[in-house]
């Protein structure tokens, strides 16, 4: 499969553990762009599919559930979905728990997309969200195929976090040895106020990498969530919208490809034990 976009397309993904924030950050970034003038499509690519209910405000039908439900084929229209800011948003979904293969299910819906031309509408940026903590071959689709041009690994300084986001930069070497994979660097999200900069900024130093931005613990995302609302919709004056807008337009420029060094186990062994001394010296 080969995506037939325009060269100036910002083809960016945001990939990162389960419940680690990254379709909070994922959708808040679309809304900024789309508020920047830019034609935005929006793509979830996690079972939860749940990175579009705060564009659009409620679930809204998976590609999946579109095929299965209809069974003489799809149009655009019952599955591109008209979300805040003039953001078009798209969900792949998944099977049933214990049933069948998520990663199968984001290669069916990129199937499909290119089925019904959708790539060839000018889109000025396409963002997706990935799940992270499994990196088969499905979910490294974004990336490896050419529908990704730029990753981004939202974490924290929780070991699993950080386990989740160095098996992401494993994949994403492995899709550098085929195209010119960017890893734009971490965005380190403090959904507690326990989470640890420091450590996260020596994980992305051992990787060869940066810390791009950190999201602040704020009770307004957790709010408009709530509500089913990005943060730039339900508080557009906020702090924490001023921080997305601002994240926005430095993941819109451009980036430097370096090859990624994952760690070896060994090698987060060690970093685990680090952020351990810095909790300790915190007591």
């Amino acid at each position: 499969m080969k995506l037939q976009k325009e060269p100036d397309c910002l083809k960016i993904a945001f990939y990162g553990k389960g419940g680690i924030g990254k379709s909070t950050v994922a959708a808040n970034i679309s809304v900024a762009l789309a508020m920047q003038g830019l034609k935005t499509l929006h793509i979830g690519c996690d079972p939860k599919a749940d990175s579009t209910r705060c564009l659009v405000g409620r679930k809204v039908p998976t590609v999946l559930q579109q095929l299965q439900a209809k069974q003489l084929g799809i149009s655009r229209q019952d599955i591109v979905f008209p979300g805040f800011g003039g953001v078009n948003c798209i969900e792949a979904g998944g099977p049933e728990a214990g049933i069948g293969c998520a990663g199968r299910g984001i290669i069916t819906m990129m199937e499909e997309l290119k089925y019904l031309e959708l790539w060839d509408e000018a889109w000025d940026t396409v963002i997706y969200d990935v799940l992270g903590d499994v990196v088969c071959g499905g979910f490294s689709v974004p990336m490896r195929e050419g529908y990704a041009d730029t990753i981004y690994i939202v974490t924290s300084s929780e070991f699993m976090s950080v386990y989740a986001a160095n098996n992401i930069m494993k994949a994403i070497s492995r899709s550098q040895e085929t195209r010119p994979v960017i890893l734009g660097g971490l965005v380190h999200n403090c959904r507690n106020p326990e989470s640890s900069r420091v450590a996260v900024e020596q994980f992305a130093y051992l990787t060869h990498t940066r810390v791009v931005a950190e999201v602040p613990f704020s009770r307004e995302i957790a709010l408009a969530e709530l509500e089913g609302k990005t943060v730039l919709e339900k508080f557009p004056d906020s702090e924490v919208a001023c921080f997305f807008k601002d994240l926005a337009g430095v993941i819109t420029e451009d980036q430097v490809y370096r090859p990624v060094k994952a760690l070896e186990d060994d090698e987060l062994e060690k970093l685990s034990h680090y952020v351990l001394d810095l909790e300790l010296r915190k007591g």
